[in-house]
Formats: structure tokens, sequence, C-alpha cells
């Protein structure tokens, strides 16, 4: 090594690089999209500056961030109403052009971008790219609550999706620990950022799936990731991730990044949770919770004891009551006493009855001996003999009557069969001459004849035949097969009025 050769330190070579860059870009304007924003306490602003084949560090100080006039330092436009504040200027996924100089952060050792003024520019490609997928998956239903499911409550075994290296499983593991009873998670590693990262995702939810079915299979999925940018977080945007959650057999819980990032499987899943944390409260109550149960459990069981217990004492004294009151000598006693009242009562019964029926004998025996008296059966037989004696004297006029109605009636009878059958046969001439002369064969007999075609319907009109067709003429006595050579239709008749005179 020669000495004319310096060795500078890395400060003085970063503080030499510093001036250079701050000499050869004093005042720069930029534009990209904006990510990575942090607002510390201090009110600065820290973000970046990106489009799609670099990024640019950007800082605003605080006392950079002037409240704008009515007008525009950077166009010198006219403002009717006071555009909006820089904290509200500066959003994740907004398009910003920015003015400033370029300088070198000495401690981190990267440039970065002093801004000065800034000026929204309209959204940037990654977030128009969200809020156009985010349309378009809710109009088909990705994220209607009708069709969410409950996730299972104090699940035994579940599917975790998620990086085995990031924070995420950490904090998810950490508080399962201590909650629910001894859950089994099973481990689906994935990468959760990059540009693999959405098809393995897509994989790892067809296999948690495919596994529901088996004995020891998951009873629920949980995607989880920390936080980050959002560019980060795009494999959890990609359409092919969401439609994997939307058509999952097994209940989605998704918990990526914190409270304030959203993405579309947190939209599309069935229960959203803010941090993994959050995810492991939400599928398992604490085992605090679980041993108040369990105690409270045991004192409403032994409550449900105690008064069981009391109802059954009751039930006992109640039954004991009875069986005193029902011993069998009482028993016995009450049968006894029912067994004289009754055969008293019986007894008492029998002399009615027999009383009654002397009274009715004794009735009886009068009224038969009134009836068989002498004079009185001279009298009935005096009686007997006038009604036989006019019943022989009437039977032969009643005979001689009924001949006569007989006669009578049999004359009628011959006389409306007659003239029954007179009508009859009137009606049956009647109808034999209008049959005659419906015959369609009669008019063959007076020199007509019937024309028909090889199909055998009747020509009724020469607009029905053509020459060269064959016709039969049917005659009286049979039929001729003719061709038609000619055809000669009538001329009109003159309408009335018309003609000469």
């Amino acid at each position: 090594m020669t000495e004319d050769m310096s060795i500078q330190s890395v400060s003085q070579l970063t503080d030499q690089l510093r001036r250079m860059v701050e000499r050869h870009f004093p005042f720069v304007w930029v534009r990209g999209e904006v990510g990575d924003l942090s607002r510390p306490a201090s009110g600065h602003l820290y973000f970046t500056l990106k489009d799609a084949g670099a990024q640019l560090r950007c800082v605003w100080f605080r006392q950079q961030q002037r409240q704008r006039g009515a007008f525009d330092p950077l166009t010198g436009e006219v403002f009717a109403t006071p555009p909006p504040a820089p904290e509200e200027l500066v959003c994740e996924g907004t398009e910003l052009i920015c003015a400033g100089h370029v300088g070198i952060y000495a401690p981190r050792g990267q440039y970065q971008l002093v801004v000065e003024l800034a000026q929204a520019a309209g959204r940037g490609g990654l977030a128009q790219a969200f809020e156009e997928r985010k349309r378009r998956l809710a109009a088909l239903g990705y994220f209607a609550q009708e069709r969410k499911r409950r996730l299972p409550w104090n699940p035994a075994r579940v599917a975790l999706l998620t990086s085995p290296h990031g924070a995420a499983i950490h904090d998810f593991w950490r508080l399962a620990a201590g909650r629910g009873q001894a859950a089994h998670i099973r481990l689906f590693p994935v990468p959760v950022q990059g540009e693999g990262a959405a098809p393995a995702i897509v994989r790892a939810l067809a296999v948690a799936n495919a596994q529901a079915a088996a004995p020891d299979g998951p009873q629920v999925i949980v995607l989880v990731r920390g936080g980050g940018s959002l560019e980060d977080l795009w494999a959890f945007n990609e359409q092919e991730v969401a439609e994997a959650i939307f058509h999952s057999r097994l209940p989605v819980l998704a918990g990526i990044g914190h409270e304030v990032d959203v993405t579309l499987a947190d939209l599309t899943a069935d229960v959203r949770a803010a941090t993994p944390s959050h995810a492991a409260q939400l599928l398992w109550p604490s085992r605090q919770e679980l041993l108040q149960r369990l105690d409270e459990a045991e004192l409403s069981l032994g409550r449900v004891m105690r008064r069981n217990g009391e109802r059954l004492a009751l039930r006992l004294e109640h039954l004991m009551r009875i069986l005193r009151v029902n011993t069998p000598q009482r028993q016995v006693e009450r049968l006894e006493t029912t067994r004289q009242r009754r055969a008293e009562d019986l007894r008492r019964a029998l002399r009615n009855y027999l009383d009654d029926r002397d009274v009715r004998v004794k009735a009886l025996a009068q009224a038969l001996q009134a009836v068989w008296h002498p004079a009185r059966l001279s009298l009935r037989e005096a009686e007997h003999a006038a009604w036989d004696a006019r019943l022989r004297a009437a039977l032969p006029r009643f005979l001689v009557r009924q001949g006569q109605a007989r006669t009578a009636l049999a004359r009628r009878l011959h006389a409306a069969g007659r003239q029954l059958v007179a009508g009859a046969e009137e009606r049956q001439a009647r109808l034999a001459l209008r049959l005659t002369a419906h015959d369609p064969l009669g008019p063959l007999q007076r020199g007509y004849a019937l024309v028909q075609a090889a199909g055998g319907e009747l020509l009724h009109s020469v607009g029905q035949a053509h020459c060269g067709q064959d016709l039969s003429i049917r005659l009286q006595d049979g039929a001729l097969g003719v061709t038609v050579c000619q055809i000669h239709p009538r001329p009109p008749e003159p309408a009335e009025g018309e003609g000469g005179s």
C-alpha cells in the first residue's frame, strides 16, 4: 500500500457522497405511489414513493408541512376550497407528485427525498387493482354475510396456514397455549409474501379441505400473517386466494396484518380477526373462563341435586301418610262396611220388587177375569158371526168389481198398444222417405253421375281438375275411367242491371 493512498472512514465517504448528491439534485420533482407509510409521534411523515421498477425513501418533516393557502405553489392554481392537510394527503396507495431535494441519511447510509411540497396525482396501481377486484368479488357475492358460517366453539383440530418463520405464528401459538382444551394445531407452512405465495396458499387450502373428511381432520382453517405494507400483503389480495377461501368446505378464520389492514382474504373469510392473536382468542375461550364455567356447572348440579332430594323427601312423606291411612286392616274394615251397606240395599230392593210383582199379578188377574166373563164371551161370539156374514155377502160383489176393472184395463192396454204401433210405423215411413231423399246414389238412377279423383274425393268444380288428370265417373250400374283433355269453365253470370236490353 502506498503512502499517498488515503483511507477514508465511512462517515467521510458518506459526507462526500451527500454533498455531491445535494449539489447535483438541489430540487427535483418525483411521481410515485405511496407505500410503507409511517406516522411517528414527532409529526414527521416517512414513506416510500415507488413505481413498477424502483422505490425511493421519502421524509416530510413537520416544519415543512405548511398549510397551503388559497393557491397551489407548484402550479399557481387558485383553489375554491383549501386542499387536504398533509396527514390526509399522504395515504397508502395514493399517487403523489413530490418536490424537494435529494440527500443521504448518514446513519443508515441511504439516499432519500426530503419533501417540501406534495400534490395528489390519483390512486396508485395496486390500490386501483385492489378496489377493482373488491367491486368484482362483491358483485359475485363473495363478501355476503348470509353465506358466512359460524366458527366451531372450542375446536379440537385446527389447520394453521402461515409462515413458520414469521412473528404471526408465535403470537398465535402463545395465545393458543393458554386457551381452550389442548387443541391439535396442524401447521401448513406457506410463504405469506412474494411471487409464489398466492399459489402456495391455494394449494394449502385444498389440502386442508381434503383432510377434513378424515376422523382426525381439521374442523376450521386459520390463515394468519403479521402486518406489512400493501405490497407485503398483496398475496392475500389475489383473486385465486379469495376464490379458494370462498369455495372452502371448512369455515375459514383470517387474521392478516393489523386491524387497519384489510385484504380480500379478510373480506371473503367466514370470520375476520384483527390480528393473529385475536384469531386465537376467537377460536378458543380462556382457560379461566372454562374453569369458571366448570365451577358454575358444579354449583348448578349441586343445586339441582338438593332440589331433587327435597322433592323426593316430600314425596316420601306424602306416600307414608297415604300408607298409614291405607293399611290392610283399614282397607278390610272399609270393604266390610261397604259389603254390609250393599247387602242391605239388595235386600230392600228385593222386597220392593216382590211387592210390585204381587200388585201387578193381582191387577192382571182382575183384568183377565173381566175379559173372560161369560156374558162378554157371548157378546164377542155374536159380533164375530155378524162380521163373518157381512164378509161372505161382500166377497162376490168385490170379485165382480175386480173382474170388470181388469177387463176395462185390458181394453185400454190393447188400444194404447195399437196407437203406439201405428205411430211407430208412421215415423218409420217418414224416416224411410227422408233416407231415400238423402241417398247420394239416388240421383244416379235419374242419369246423374259422380266424378271422383284418384284419391276418392268428389269433384264439385272444374277448378279442382287439370288436363291429363285421371278421373272416375260413377254411374248407376258401374264406373268409367277417363282422362281430362279439356276444361271449359262456365262464364260468370252478369250482375243484376248489366247486359243489353
